[in-house]
């Protein structure tokens, strides 16, 4: 296996994800309900009995990265939110992870998703308010996509690490400006 550095290995993530959503928003979200006309925006990232987005070890170091652009206070703030997240719902990598649910630290009231050009989750990335089934980007879709990002990650660091729930997976990864 030919082995990546993590800031190419990240370049190809951030392609990755470009790439999927155009493809999602070409081929399937035009079928789908607009988050700017939804009547309870941000209520699908915010539903703590929904939300449970696991990510891989290089969307956490990617998320980061976004975070530790911002400004210092909005950075501290999400922080706190992430901390208090993990907390609130116990968020933790034992037992099965995808069993707990919680509302997402990235969403803000006014903003949205805080990560959503160059970082938003595949998960997140697939979903939309469909009105029909059929509609939906196929499941094959997503899993063809995180296989990819497994295998960045196992080129990247050597070895293919347990996905994390969203919060837990970021704040492992740490501020560079704390």
């Amino acid at each position: 296996m030919k082995f990546l550095s993590e800031k190419k290995a990240l370049e190809r993530l951030r392609n990755q994800i470009s790439d999927l959503r155009s493809e999602i928003s070409e081929r399937y979200e035009h079928r789908a309900k607009s988050c700017l006309t939804c009547e309870v925006k941000g209520s699908c990232c915010l539903d703590a009995h929904f939300v449970n987005v696991h990510i891989s070890r290089l969307e956490a170091v990617n998320i980061r990265s976004i975070l530790d652009a911002m400004p210092d206070v909005r950075r501290q703030n999400v922080d706190k939110r992430i901390d208090e997240t993990i907390e609130r719902y116990g968020l933790n990598s034992e037992g099965d992870t995808f069993a707990r649910t919680y509302a997402c630290p990235l969403f803000e009231a006014g903003i949205g998703c805080l990560v959503h050009e160059a970082g938003k989750p595949v998960p997140c990335i697939m979903h939309a308010c469909y009105e029909d089934q059929s509609h939906l980007p196929p499941n094959e879709l997503q899993v063809a996509h995180e296989k990819k990002i497994d295998d960045l990650n196992a080129r990247t660091y050597g070895r293919r690490d347990r996905w994390l729930p969203l919060p837990l997976a970021i704040s492992r990864q740490g501020s560079s400006r704390s």
